[in-house]
């Protein structure tokens, strides 16, 4: 049966805030530039994964669980909340598990969002927040970005009585901009009460260190904050997908409402709650990014190039030019990157902070793609 994305009809038939969207463009697989280009022995600084990896608990942990696949997880995520909950000093009722911090973004807009409300994000933030926001049928409202950051003045002159959630991240992604914590309190602070507040953690770890607390600190008095966070970065699970979401026991409840059965599998599970106590191995990987990040910076200044200071595990990079080719004359050379023109930044390549070897490849072929 031939299958044409093109035919229309079923467009016709789609709610009417997919119609308009565009599907999220992951980083390009390593598998994919060896099926297209034939090229062996490529570097992916395309994802901003952990180039560490995972713990070792939490591979061990993960092996363990293999045994029960026949079964389906815990539902309820029962041992890995209870850890969360105990990390962060809340009761295990205040946590929601995703299958990955994006899973529990979309329970968010399910939740809270819909036909007739809005939705207030910066511009150059996270690529789902518009996506879950317009697949619900709510608005999209952007604030232009101040020094490719969120402007919290500019996002706080577009709430409306019809806004009901505000997404912020971060760090942000693809940008790397950091809110201060003073600065970001008070925007919380400010908000009316109709409108639920989610700060994206993604790269808390990287931004803030190990064990800091991050928005987290302010859950007692702003119930209508919810924070996420990811599994998928610092701790190296991103192949495992979980993620979950920080919150008062009555909006967890909600989500949990408009929660998928089973959304966590048994794997991640065990490989999430291993990986949160290997406490040295995220010190680890925090010290491993802050080294290949002076390296790229060093490297970059060398090339006469600049970039978007970022406090997390990538740097946003500035090529001179329109961006397209360049990721393309790199991807030639093994060396796969994020291009960000979807986000408003035509000239502009997001390069994760990889291992030093893969640092040094990403310069070099750079300079042979730019002729410097």
């Amino acid at each position: 049966m031939a299958c044409d994305p093109q035919a229309g009809w079923a467009l016709e038939l789609a709610a009417p805030g997919v119609r308009g969207l565009v599907p999220y463009e992951p980083g390009k697989p390593i598998e994919a530039l060896e099926r297209e280009l034939g090229i062996r022995e490529a570097v992916k600084l395309a994802s901003n994964e952990n180039p560490l990896g995972p713990s070792p608990r939490a591979l061990e942990a993960a092996r363990a669980a293999l045994s029960g696949l026949a079964r389906y997880p815990d539902g309820h995520c029962f041992t890995l909340r209870a850890a969360l909950a105990e990390r962060h000093g809340v009761d295990p009722a205040c946590i929601v598990l995703g299958n990955g911090s994006n899973d529990v973004l979309d329970l968010v807009a399910r939740a809270f969002l819909g036909p007739g409300t809005e939705a207030v994000m910066s511009e150059h933030a996270f690529a789902v927040y518009p996506i879950v926001t317009q697949a619900v049928g709510a608005a999209v409202v952007v604030a232009p970005a101040r020094a490719h950051g969120h402007d919290l003045e500019a996002m706080a002159a577009r709430v409306t009585a019809r806004t009901r959630v505000v997404w912020i991240a971060n760090p942000n992604n693809p940008t790397g901009t950091w809110i201060a914590p003073e600065t970001l309190r008070a925007f919380l602070e400010a908000l009316p009460p109709h409108v639920v507040a989610v700060v994206d953690e993604a790269y808390h770890e990287y931004a803030a260190g190990p064990g800091a607390a991050g928005a987290m600190a302010w859950l007692g008095t702003l119930p209508r904050l919810v924070v996420t966070r990811t599994f998928s970065k610092a701790h190296g699970l991103a192949g495992l997908r979980v993620g979950y979401a920080v919150a008062a026991a009555e909006v967890a409840e909600l989500l949990n409402r408009v929660r998928h059965p089973f959304n966590v599998n048994a794997v991640a599970q065990a490989a999430a709650q291993a990986a949160l106590a290997d406490e040295a191995h995220i010190a680890r990987s925090v010290a491993l990014n802050r080294e290949g990040m002076a390296q790229l910076e060093a490297g970059l200044r060398a090339l006469g190039l600049g970039w978007i200071p970022s406090a997390g595990n990538f740097l946003c990079v500035d090529v001179g030019r329109e961006a397209a080719p360049v990721y393309e004359a790199l991807l030639r050379e093994g060396v796969i990157v994020r291009p960000v023109a979807g986000y408003g930044l035509p000239r502009h390549l997001r390069v994760t902070v990889g291992l030093p070897e893969e640092n040094r490849r990403f310069l070099e072929a750079l300079a042979r793609v730019l002729g410097r």
